[in-house]
């Protein structure tokens, strides 16, 4: 049990280390000309990602009132795997990764990293972690709603993106 709250803080804090680091791109990009676009469906992942820590917690602290919590070590590998490729993600973009749409006029769209091999890597990782977050720990209601949520917002954002960033969209 205290390791999946364990696991839980540290998701948790990397979230916020991750906006700490995303406003600040987004003030470096501001003062440099970027700007937002596409910003009314942002409040919609806050919602999501804050939801997905709730339900998480109801559906493993039920499993724990009958005794059926469990934990999956493959999960958590493919947990570690993708933590790795979301800092690779990150390292990736620099100060152009946010979790914002910012666009910066007369750059050049970053090809490297995991980005040289999948058009949108990040949004690959948090649908993977909306999976195997709730199904190490027993939790497949979870695993099985929130990223199905993540992809019907990402037929919002993904469109709004490409546009923005001058991809063409197929």
């Amino acid at each position: 049990m205290i390791y999946f709250y364990i696991i839980i803080l540290f998701i948790i804090g990397q979230r916020f280390m991750e906006l700490y680091i995303a406003n600040k791109n987004e003030q470096w990009m501001r003062e440099r000309g970027g700007f937002e676009v596409g910003n009314e469906h942002y409040k919609l992942f806050i919602i999501l990602h804050i939801s997905f820590f709730v339900f998480l917690l109801i559906e493993v602290n039920s499993l724990l009132f009958v005794d059926e919590m469990s934990f999956n070590m493959y999960f958590f590998i493919i947990f570690l795997i993708a933590q790795i490729v979301r800092v690779w993600c990150i390292v990736s973009l620099g100060r152009f990764w946010n979790t914002k749409i910012i666009v910066m006029p007369k750059v050049i769209l970053i090809k490297k990293g995991p980005y040289k091999y999948v058009k949108h890597p990040n949004y690959v990782i948090v649908f993977i972690e909306l999976f195997v977050i709730p199904a190490m720990f027993g939790a497949y209601k979870t695993a099985l709603f929130f990223p199905i949520l993540h992809l019907l917002l990402l037929a919002i954002r993904i469109p709004r993106e490409d546009r923005a960033l001058g991809r063409k969209i197929q």
